[in-house]
């Protein structure tokens, strides 16, 4: 086993959830060294094309990869490793944070063609090519982290825009993304207890949700709306509340960032397809919670 190939328990917590059969009905086989293959190109970013020959022909690897980014394999894969690890307690509902990253753009991931995949995806937005000294890319993940006991930090849902989107209008999407299955039977788990975030996703619609779905939050008010809320006066409404302990674990979500970051393929976006990129990232965020 190579160093970042899946060990025997992590194995049988996806072997489970992975499909039996390719486009054709044929029966796929050696999904354990696929997967492995998966995964060190996305933890070192190497090309597809100088994969090791140790996990079988670069092409497989690729494609499955990209079916799996394309019907949802890899979304599945995240909800099930979730739902275990809720089941054992290593979720802490108490308190979910919201932030995002930008992952730039590396040249391989521009000259997408226009024509749709073979397996089409909803969110299919080809990369544009990257710009000189831009310092921004077409690649946002807005990333749910509730901390695990101890100090892990695992995403909970992620969400790919486009990078001159702005955040707070991304914050209810990604929100209504968090679904953890419960095994032992219920409706899946999809409202955290509290949600913190910074300034960014300060807004009266992302208030105004959180409120409806009885979330407390902590997100500090911008001092523009706090004087524009003054000047309006009694019709301004009541100012917002806010706990600055609280707010202090905001921390957990940036680091959480920097782990899914330690994966070369995430840091940098080389695939020309969002949604391919989305799997990677999914791929990425797996990985974390498959360790222990």
């Amino acid at each position: 086993m190579g160093r970042g190939d899946l060990t025997n328990r992590e194995w049988s917590l996806v072997e489970p959830h992975l499909p039996l059969s390719g486009r054709r009905g044929g029966r796929w086989n050696d999904h354990r060294t696929v997967l492995n293959g998966i995964l060190f190109r996305i933890r070192t970013g190497v090309p597809w094309r100088d994969l090791p020959e140790r996990y079988g022909s670069w092409k497989s690897v690729y494609e499955r990869h990209r079916r799996w980014s394309a019907d949802g394999t890899w979304d599945r894969i995240l909800q099930a490793v979730q739902a275990h690890a809720d089941l054992a307690g290593r979720i802490d509902w108490g308190m979910v944070g919201v932030d995002s990253t930008s992952c730039r753009a590396h040249q391989h991931a521009a000259g997408a063609r226009k024509a749709a995949p073979r397996v089409p995806k909803k969110d299919d937005a080809p990369a544009p090519p990257p710009r000189r000294g831009a310092r921004t890319v077409p690649g946002r993940a807005d990333l749910q982290d509730p901390p695990r006991r101890g100090g892990g930090c695992r995403p909970m849902a992620l969400l790919i825009a486009p990078g001159q989107w702005g955040d707070a209008p991304q914050m209810i999407e990604v929100l209504d993304r968090i679904r953890v299955p419960r095994p032992l039977g219920g409706r899946p788990r999809t409202r955290p207890d509290h949600v913190s975030g910074d300034k960014a996703y300060s807004s009266r619609r992302n208030r105004r949700y959180l409120r409806r779905r009885d979330i407390k939050h902590t997100i500090p008010e911008p001092k523009d709306q706090r004087a524009n809320r003054r000047r309006k006066g009694s019709a301004g409404g009541r100012p917002t509340g806010f706990d600055p302990d609280r707010y202090r674990r905001r921390n957990d979500v940036e680091r959480t960032i920097n782990r899914l970051k330690n994966s070369r393929a995430v840091a940098t976006r080389y695939d020309k397809r969002a949604y391919v990129f989305h799997g990677t990232v999914t791929a990425a965020a797996v990985r974390l919670w498959l360790k222990p």
